[in-house]
C-alpha cells in the first residue's frame, strides 16, 4: 500500500462526500450525512501515517485501495 500523509487522506475523504466537522488540535474530525461514523485524521505536516492507521481510516470511510 502507498504511504499517505494526513493531508492526503483529508483530500481523499472530502472527494468522497465527507465533511470537515471540526479541528481539535492537529486532528481533523470528519462526518458524513446519514452515517454515525466519525473519522479522526491526524495531520502532522507532511509526515506519513503508519500503514495500519491509513488502512483503518480508509476502511472506516468505506473506501478500498482500488478507489484511490
Amino acid at each position: 500500500m502507498k504511504s499517505f500523509t494526513g493531508k492526503e487522506i483529508c483530500r481523499l475523504v472530502e472527494r468522497h462526500g465527507w465533511k470537515l466537522l471540526r479541528i481539535h488540535g492537529s486532528h481533523h474530525i470528519y462526518g458524513k450525512e446519514g452515517s454515525v461514523v466519525r473519522l479522526s485524521v491526524p495531520v502532522h505536516g507532511n509526515h506519513p501515517l503508519k500503514t495500519g492507521l491509513a488502512k483503518s481510516l480508509l476502511k472506516s470511510a468505506g473506501l478500498a485501495e482500488e478507489d484511490i
